[in-house]
């Protein structure tokens, strides 16, 4: 009888998958995670002010302009993928037929 009830499988042993919880299910978790993201931000913009620049433009003397330049750019990036680089690239669906 005991032969039996030691071989009963690996997945009598571990726990449902689905019952599983992972660090971020917690939405309290969450929340401290966004709270010290959000607080990193708002320190690293009050050191921007602190730092001294060495600016070759004029504008990259405006405060936050590395920040706004870089979020611009980003979204500039993402739409000229998606309006102008995927007709270029994007086939037919029956392309291979």
């Amino acid at each position: 009888m005991e032969k039996e009830s030691q071989n009963q499988g690996p997945e009598s042993s571990t726990p449902n998958a689905a019952s599983k919880k992972y660090l971020f299910d917690d939405p309290r978790n969450v929340k401290i995670l966004l709270r010290s993201f959000f607080s990193s931000l708002l320190v690293l913009l009050l050191i921007d002010f602190l730092v001294s620049k060495h600016p070759h433009f004029p504008w990259e003397s405006w405060p936050e302009f590395y920040a706004v330049f870089g979020f611009v750019a980003c979204v500039a990036l993402v739409l000229a993928a998606k309006y102008i680089l995927r007709p270029l690239v994007k086939r037919r669906e029956d392309y291979y037929d």
